[in-house]
C-alpha cells in the first residue's frame, strides 16, 4: 500500500471576455503559476473562454444579439489552434489542465470542458448534457457519451459543468463509475443577488458539497468572476446593473471524509478551503482556514495539498481510520486484513482524504 500526496488548483478569475487570443494567453499564464506553486492540476471556471454569455440574464435576445456573433468567432474549436496551444503548455508544465470554454462546432455552440493531462494529450472534449435556462438561446446540448469518469496518472478524474451537479441521473452515473476527483465548473454568483437564491453562492458552493458527500469524491469547485470592464459593456442601464454585480468568486475544494479523529469517525465532507469571494479585483475572507490542508493563494489560486489511497483489490482503503468499504477496523488490528469485506457501492468508498502539508513547502510532487 502506497500513498500519494496531491496539490492542486483551482482558479477564480475574470476572464479575457469576449477575447478568445487573450484568453488562451491568459489560462496560460495561470497555468505555468499553477505549476510553479507546485500543483499537478488546475480546474478553470465555466465558459471561461471566452467569458459565459451574461447578456442573456439581462435583456431581450433581440437586443443581446449585438454580442452573438463576435461570442461565436471567440468560441473555441476542440482540437483547433488555441486548444492545442493549451495542451502545449500542459505538456510543458507537467500539469493535467480542467478547461471550461465555450465550443464552436460548425455553426453551433456548446457550454463544454476540456481535459488535458500532463503529456499534452487530450483527455476528454466533453459538452454539457443540458443548458440551463436562457443558456438555451445561445447552446445546443451534448450527449450521453460525455458523462465519463476517465482513468489518469492522477486517479479517476471527472467533470462537469454547473446545474449539471443538478441532475440526480448524470450525477449516478458519473458516482458508478467510481470517480476520485471531481471538477465542477461554475460562473460566476453575482447574478440577480437578494432576488434569485438559486443563483447565489450559498446554494450552489452548497451543490459541490452534496456532490462529494454522495459521491466521496474529492470536488474542486473552479468560479469566474465578473470584472467592472464586463459590467461596463453589458450593462447600459441602471436596470441591467442592479441585475449583475462585479465579483461573484467563489472557488472551493472539498473533502469526501474526514478521518482527524479515530474516535469519532464520522462523515464531514468539510471544505478543504473557503468558499473565496473576489469583490472589486480584490480577495477577502473573513474566516480563518481550516486545519485540515495547507492552503496557498497565489493571486487567483487555490492551492491545497490531497492525498490518495491506492486501490487494492478494487477496494480503497483510508489510511487514517483503516475503513474498508462500510466496515471500519481498528488501526494496527493483526485480524483487519483478514477480515471479510463487504461489498462496495460507489456512494461507500472512502478513496481519497486530505493530510495537511506544511504551506512553506515548495517541492514539486
Amino acid at each position: 500500500m502506497t500513498e500519494q500526496t496531491l496539490r492542486v488548483a483551482t482558479v477564480q478569475a475574470a476572464p479575457a471576455f469576449l477575447d478568445m487570443q487573450a484568453g488562451v494567453v491568459k489560462a496560460i499564464r495561470l497555468i505555468e503559476e499553477a505549476a510553479a506553486n507546485g500543483a499537478r492540476l488546475v480546474a478553470f471556471p465555466e465558459c471561461w473562454i471566452p467569458g459565459y454569455p451574461w447578456w442573456i440574464w439581462l435583456g431581450s435576445p433581440a437586443w443581446g444579439m449585438q454580442f452573438v456573433r463576435r461570442y461565436h468567432e471567440n468560441s473555441m474549436i476542440a482540437g483547433g489552434p488555441e486548444c492545442q496551444a493549451l495542451q502545449a503548455a500542459a505538456r510543458e508544465h507537467e500539469i493535467f489542465v480542467v478547461m471550461g470554454y465555450s465550443e464552436r462546432d460548425g455553426g453551433s455552440l456548446y457550454i463544454a470542458q476540456l481535459l488535458m493531462d500532463q503529456d499534452g494529450a487530450l483527455v476528454a472534449a466533453r459538452r454539457k448534457l443540458k443548458a440551463t435556462h436562457v443558456e438555451r438561446t445561445v447552446y445546443g446540448e451534448g450527449d450521453g457519451s460525455d458523462i465519463r469518469v476517465h482513468n489518469t496518472a492522477l486517479g479517476r478524474v471527472g467533470a462537469l459543468c454547473c446545474w449539471e451537479h443538478l441532475n440526480p441521473l448524470i450525477k449516478y452515473a458519473m458516482y458508478a463509475q467510481n470517480e476520485q476527483i471531481h471538477i465542477a465548473s461554475w460562473p460566476s454568483f453575482s447574478l440577480y443577488e437578494g432576488a434569485a437564491y438559486a443563483l447565489g453562492p450559498q446554494l450552489n458552493t452548497a451543490v459541490s458539497q452534496v456532490y462529494a458527500a454522495e459521491g466521496q469524491c474529492f470536488v474542486l469547485a473552479a468560479s469566474g468572476v465578473v470584472s467592472h470592464d464586463m459590467v461596463e459593456l453589458l450593462c447600459d442601464t441602471p436596470d441591467k446593473r442592479a441585475l449583475l454585480k462585479v465579483g461573484g468568486g467563489a472557488a472551493m475544494a472539498l473533502t469526501s471524509f474526514d478521518c482527524s479523529s479515530i474516535q469519532t469517525l464520522c462523515p464531514e465532507w468539510r471544505p478543504l478551503s473557503d468558499p473565496r469571494r473576489e469583490a472589486h479585483g480584490r480577495f477577502a475572507s473573513n474566516r480563518q482556514l481550516p486545519p485540515k490542508a495547507a492552503v496557498l493563494w497565489s493571486r487567483t489560486l487555490v492551492l491545497l495539498a490531497l492525498s490518495r489511497s491506492d486501490w487494492r483489490k478494487g477496494r480503497p482503503v483510508c489510511h487514517a481510520c483503516r475503513r474498508i468499504g462500510n466496515r471500519r477496523t481498528r488501526p494496527g488490528s493483526a485480524t483487519s486484513e483478514q477480515r471479510r469485506r463487504p461489498s462496495l457501492s460507489p456512494m461507500s468508498v472512502c478513496s481519497i482524504r486530505a493530510r495537511a502539508m506544511p504551506a512553506e513547502s515548495g517541492r514539486r510532487f
